[in-house]
């Protein structure tokens, strides 16, 4: 149980965050940089990001009760926004901005943390995964999904050159496309299911 959870919690994240695909815009915006610099901005970045993730997965439904949403109806809306980031993946090319060679600028929480890293699509599947499970162990294997992601993309990040060596633009560019149609996947499912929950309740 521990582990069905974990490994499907993982796997949403991993295809969310693109650690990869962010390693490579992350390169690119620290292009020319000094290497401590590059190395501060993934620590904190990702720092932010996991603890961005974390607040939503505890308090994220809570706020929705008060405003009167139901999970129903995020699953769906969110379905909705994770499709359109799935068609712009599968049909549009790299869109990372880049900054002026060696010039510090703090990118750790924009365009970093948000929207790349704890971007609307990642908080919607946090709020309707932690929705999901009523365990402990359940809740546990969630944050050990989402402690596992993040320290894996600050490994992306750190190793953004040389992930840019081995995949090159060419295996970006296959990478985000194949990301981009298991994301469109993952997006109807959310909508069907939201969808049959609303018509059966």
């Amino acid at each position: 149980m521990f582990t069905d959870i974990f490994l499907h919690a993982l796997t949403s994240y991993f295809v969310v965050i693109d650690p990869i695909g962010t390693a490579l815009i992350f390169h690119g915006l620290t292009t020319g940089c000094e290497r401590a610099y590059a190395k501060r901005m993934a620590l904190r970045s990702t720092l932010i990001a996991a603890a961005i993730v974390l607040v939503s997965a505890f308090f994220g439904q809570a706020l929705l009760t008060k405003l009167g949403i139901s999970i129903e109806a995020l699953r769906v809306s969110g379905g909705l926004l994770l499709f359109i980031t799935a068609f712009n993946m599968v049909t549009k090319g790299e869109t990372g901005k880049k900054w002026e060679s060696g010039e510090e600028v703090d990118i750790s929480v924009f365009p970093m943390s948000i929207p790349l890293l704890s971007g609307p699509g990642c908080l919607t599947v946090t709020i309707l995964l932690f929705s999901q499970t009523q365990s402990v162990s359940g809740t546990l294997s969630l944050v050990a999904a989402v402690l596992v992601i993040y320290l894996l993309t600050y490994l992306a990040l750190s190793s953004a050159n040389r992930v840019k060596d081995l995949i090159g633009r060419t295996g970006d560019d296959i990478l985000r496309r194949l990301l981009g149609v298991i994301l469109a996947a993952l997006a109807i499912q959310f909508i069907a299911d939201g969808v049959r929950q609303i018509v059966i309740g």
